[in-house]
């Protein structure tokens, strides 16, 4: 991070310096150094690919910039058509727009992530939201996303699914809670056609695809059962589902209403909860969490339950 931009900071101050001068800056020339110098590094010193792409990318996009105040933006036109006759295939106006536009996000960043390629700040390019190309980049890193998965959080408007709250402890950095990412609603993958469904069906509909339901939650979620068995008193009970988070060290569970939320499924869960709590975690692991996935919230049912790790998330089926 601090590398990369000490080459940003290097540039930049050469590039004051030819204009502390008063000479007419060649930018067209000046892109194609940058261009070679970038074939050059990637293939002569042991040097990371992309980082190598970034401070290309990033001092083309300012040349361009400062090219357009003194010729306007019809030159990147002209640019590309210079650089297609003598590079070949790469360097349209679309691809040039966005080395532009890479700038000026980043100089809005003020950062800039290594894990995160030059393909993966392309799919935020056009978004202005900062706080929103924040969150993408944090579970890019996270995650590891590739350039495809990415894609597909954003087209799923995940950032908007989050709550408010969680927008906002994102904002100014604070420590997250396990539940705090889940979406809401959280989107179920509906591949048989389905209109109505009870609950069995919901569940199954999860299961099929257990995977794409555990990235709905979050990152760090792991599988461990379904209508897991346990026995409080003389009777059996079934949890819905039961998963682990590794990042937080927690049991999860999760019950299954395709009703509006009440007060009879915040006790259930708190019971199960309490269950795990005492006859499963280890002594290690933090308290178990409740989620409660319904087909309608009520908020005052969980604003006024006494177990602040129990929330609710409406379902979509998509």
């Amino acid at each position: 991070m601090i590398a990369f931009f000490y080459i940003l900071g290097e540039f930049t101050l050469k590039r004051e310096n030819i204009r502390s001068r008063g000479d007419f800056l060649n930018y067209y020339d000046e892109i194609k150094k940058e261009l070679l110098n970038n074939e050059i590094t990637k293939k002569v010193k042991n040097y990371s690919i992309n980082k190598s792409d970034l401070t290309t990318y990033y001092n083309i996009g300012k040349l361009l910039k400062e090219a357009g105040k003194h010729y306007g933006d019809g030159i990147i036109k002209e640019y590309s058509k210079k650089l297609t006759n003598e590079f070949g295939k790469g360097y349209t106006f679309t691809s040039l727009t966005r080395m532009k536009k890479f700038y000026n996000l980043i100089e809005k960043l003020a950062t800039v992530s290594q894990h995160l390629s030059y393909g993966h700040y392309v799919e935020l390019l056009p978004y202005d939201d900062i706080d929103k190309i924040n969150y993408y980049i944090k579970i890019t890193e996270e995650e590891n996303l590739s350039i495809r998965e990415l894609r597909e959080k954003i087209k799923n408007n995940e950032y908007e699914r989050l709550d408010e709250e969680t927008k906002k402890k994102l904002k100014i950095k604070e420590e997250l809670k396990v539940s705090d990412l889940v979406k809401n609603p959280i989107q179920i993958k509906n591949t048989s056609g389905y209109n109505e469904i009870s609950e069995k069906v919901l569940q199954k509909l999860i299961l099929e695809d257990i995977e794409s339901f555990l990235k709905e939650l979050g990152n760090g979620f792991c599988f461990v059962g379904s209508e897991y068995k346990i026995k409080i008193g003389d009777r059996y009970n079934y949890i819905d589902l039961l998963l682990y988070n590794i990042k937080y060290k927690c049991y999860v569970v999760v019950e299954l209403k395709v009703t509006e939320l009440n007060s009879n499924h915040t006790g259930q869960i708190q019971k199960y909860m309490n269950y795990i709590d005492k006859n499963v975690k280890n002594i290690d692991d933090n308290k178990t969490v409740g989620i409660i996935i319904c087909k309608k919230e009520n908020k005052y049912v969980i604003e006024y339950c006494s177990d602040d790790r129990i929330i609710a998330r409406e379902y979509e089926l998509v």
